[in-house]
């Protein structure tokens, strides 16, 4: 029978799927039996949604940007009269190949891994996770492998942390497993909080099983009998898929007592979060579980050896446990056969900001930056200019357009100033003020600071006061030499990743665009014409029509002209509100 899927991930419910699903559902009752219905999640083209798949014998068809109306005319034309909407194909697969459609492009640079089954099955079905090879790894690594063995393979892999810090992840487990203890405990970290990253959330959403089966596998290699998904309370669809996960695995005996009668007790829970960004810090996890406020501990001890409740734990993030069960199954040499010399594997990216393809996309390690914006995000959106990318969130650092050639791994992206974090990347392009974007995220992450220690409660409290005077136009000479002074201490003095990592983007920005600092402190100019109080509004004299909506939108009559003739603006009066531009027909008012 002919199948439609729907995309029902975060992305494409914001984008309209549940009406496309409902109106699928309304058609599915007036012919009964004509297609079989049912919901995917997130495939990586959030541009393009919603999405539909039409699946028939070996043949798929994805749609995109699907309406209630056009879902009506692909039922009409495709499933009913075999005729493919051509125009609106975002992508066709045939025996598993991508032969046709707009995305092509988007899919060319992509090896799927962690991202093998999202968007391909439903991820509230553990039917359809078995039938795509689910549990598998978890049967071999029980019945066939020891735990050392498990340990050597992962360790052969070359797979490292992709949380961030990209610590070799088998070394990691062979620390847990190496201390006696009458409780061990495995922690996933789905604490995903960076401003544009969203690759921990569609994975959850998409293909929950694969991390219960990574976490599994994890508790044979070191010991362990419990284990905890650490969520932030904001991914309540990610949630609701996990716990139906959760359930299915106890039914089906993958969780529990004595899983596939290899004496092996393990089970797991979840653990909502409450938004806190520190609590990604693995000891501040640990104690929000616990029940404690969310606060970093001195280390060490090291969690391997004292962790959750005081006992040998091993914590990993979403995306490296979503690599075990592909690594047993295909072994070690499968997966490092991607990627570089020292990073192996691949890498899930999202996408976002001015690049005109936003969404996910998984890689191998070593693609460059121009590869990730240009080939698989598209470009610039509006024809702009690529001017950097934001790697790691406020963690993280700007890297400049000039070094697009960087390839993306755990060797080459720190060189840069900035870390690859656990994968967002935000593209900006030359409307960005870059002063205005380290002060953004460091508002962020001062913020999101606990306050234990001095270095991160004040110290980044003292370089967003510096920073929120230069883009007010109020900078003094000396203030550049302050910022690189007071983040190098922090980063030196902070107890824990968060104050570590929080002066990245204001040094990464000063080291590649300190004239915009200079800019901004002498001449009291913004050269992206971004920062409000730096900025003049103005009327191109020839194309100015003399409308009049400029003025009349006005809420401070900073405008004034006769009706048919050139209109000025008085930048004495304007409040800089920006309602001269929307209302403008003719693109004639502009920032200088």
């Amino acid at each position: 029978m002919t199948k439609v899927i729907v995309g029902m991930g975060t992305c494409g419910l914001s984008a309209g799927a549940r009406q496309v699903y409902e109106k699928l559902e309304g058609i599915l009752e007036a012919n009964p039996g004509a297609f079989e219905l049912s919901g995917t999640s997130c495939i990586g083209m959030c541009y393009r949604e919603p999405l539909v798949e039409i699946r028939s014998g070996g043949e798929r068809t994805i749609y995109g940007g699907v309406t209630e109306e056009l879902a009506e005319e692909i039922f009409d034309r495709h499933v009913k009269g075999g005729e493919i909407l051509e125009k609106h194909v975002a992508l066709g697969i045939e025996d598993g190949k991508i032969g046709s459609g707009t995305e092509i492009e988007f899919q060319s640079l992509q090896e799927k891994i962690v991202l093998r089954n999202c968007g391909t099955i439903d991820p509230e079905s553990i039917n359809e996770y078995e039938k795509a090879g689910g549990y598998e790894g978890l049967r071999k690594a029980l019945l066939e492998l020891t735990p050392e063995g498990i340990i050597d393979e992962i360790k052969a892999s070359g797979l490292r942390g992709r949380g961030g810090a990209g610590f070799p992840t088998g070394l990691k487990w062979s620390f847990a497993a190496g201390n006696e203890a009458d409780k061990k405990y495995v922690v996933c970290n789905a604490d995903e909080g960076d401003p544009g990253a969203f690759m921990d959330r569609s994975v959850l959403e998409g293909d929950p099983h694969a991390i219960l089966e990574g976490m599994v596998i994890c508790g044979r290699a070191i010991g362990a009998s419990f284990g905890y998904i650490y969520c932030r309370a904001e991914y309540p669809l990610a949630i609701r898929r996990l716990t139906i996960a959760i359930d299915e695995a106890r039914e089906k005996g993958y969780l529990g007592g004595d899983i596939l009668g290899s004496g092996l007790d393990f089970d797991i829970k979840i653990k909502q979060g409450a938004g806190a960004f520190v609590c990604g810090e693995e000891t501040a996890l640990f104690a929000s579980i616990e029940g404690q406020r969310g606060m970093p501990r001195i280390r060490p001890p090291f969690p391997a050896e004292k962790g959750l409740w005081g006992k040998p734990t091993n914590n990993n993030n979403v995306e490296t446990y979503a690599n075990i069960p592909w690594i047993i199954v295909n072994g070690a040499g499968a997966y490092a056969a991607f990627g570089s010399e020292k990073s192996k594997g691949t890498k899930v990216f999202a996408l976002a900001g001015k690049v005109l393809r936003g969404g996910l996309a998984e890689v191998p390690m070593g693609t460059t930056i121009d590869d990730l914006v240009f080939k698989i995000g598209g470009g610039i959106k509006e024809g702009r200019k690529f001017k950097a990318v934001q790697m790691g969130g406020p963690s993280g650092g700007c890297i400049p357009a000039d070094l697009g050639q960087t390839p993306v791994d755990f060797e080459s992206i720190p060189a840069t100033g900035a870390i690859m974090g656990s994968g967002g990347m935000v593209v900006l392009d030359d409307t960005t003020c870059m002063v205005e974007m380290a002060r953004f995220f460091l508002e962020f992450t001062q913020n999101e600071s606990c306050g234990k220690c001095t270095f991160c409660r004040v110290g980044t409290l003292r370089m967003l006061e510096i920073l929120t005077r230069i883009t007010k136009g109020e900078g003094e000479q000396g203030d550049i030499e302050k910022l690189v002074e007071l983040g190098e201490r922090i980063k030196e003095a902070s107890l824990c990743g968060l104050g570590q990592t929080a002066p990245n983007p204001v040094l990464t920005t000063i080291r590649y665009y300190r004239d915009e600092y200079e800019a901004h402190i002498n001449e009291k100019r913004c050269p992206a014409a971004s920062c409000e109080a730096l900025v003049d509004f103005n009327i191109d004299t020839e194309k100015c029509t003399g409308c009049t909506l400029c003025a009349k939108n006005c809420p401070v009559d900073a405008i004034s002209g006769e009706p048919k003739k050139l209109h000025v603006i008085d930048n004495s009066i304007c409040v800089r509100c920006g309602k001269c531009i929307t209302s403008c027909n003719f693109d004639a008012v502009y920032k200088s």
